[in-house]
């Protein structure tokens, strides 16, 4: 059987999936809508409604499985509410504690960093707030492990919480597209 495998800009807004059952449906943009998938087609990990960029999708199990592994490295760019301290990322740096499946989990060691805002990334360009209600600031994290709101959890546990969430990197596979826009990768 020939698999089939996509590069998709998540929108902000849609679910990382393909239905939803119970009333909630009508409520609920799905990637469906943005591309004539094959049946059989699941995404490689998941960004939630609030979050954007990239995504990969797949009708291949053993790839999905390999990609979610701990083995390749996902990159966010975040921003956050108020201007993040060089104490804060650090602490991200060595892992945090947050809250996981009711119980506390401290995040592995990872990759963080102070970014300027992106300006070169194709993102929609949408305003969060204005500024009166204080000061943003943008990070970059980079984990290969994923929890459920992992980078939102962490950026609260030290006091930033997330406002905006990109991922732009899956292992050596960058976001290049515009949202919404979708790769079909030809084998």
């Amino acid at each position: 059987m020939k698999h089939c495998h996509f590069i998709l800009n998540k929108p902000h807004g849609y679910l990382s999936q393909f239905v939803v059952n119970g009333k909630t449906k009508k409520r609920h943009k799905l990637l469906g809508e943005l591309y004539n998938f094959p049946e059989g087609t699941m995404a490689i990990g998941r960004l939630d409604r609030d979050s954007e960029g990239l995504l990969l999708l797949t009708t291949d199990g053993k790839v999905s499985y390999e990609i979610l592994s701990n083995k390749h490295e996902k990159e966010y760019y975040v921003q956050v509410d108020g201007i993040i301290t060089s104490e804060a990322i650090k602490q991200l740096q060595n892992g945090v504690e947050i809250g996981f499946e009711g119980k506390k989990y401290t995040t592995k060691p990872c990759k963080a960093s102070i970014i300027e805002t992106p300006k070169s990334l194709p993102i929609e360009n949408r305003k969060i707030r204005d500024e009166r209600h204080g000061p943003l600031s943008w990070a970059s994290i980079t984990l290969t492990e994923g929890k459920f709101r992992q980078v939102r959890k962490m950026t609260a546990a030290v006091g930033f919480p997330t406002l905006r969430l990109i991922r732009v990197r899956i292992g050596e596979i960058q976001l290049q597209t515009q949202p919404g826009e979708v790769i079909d990768l030809i084998y």
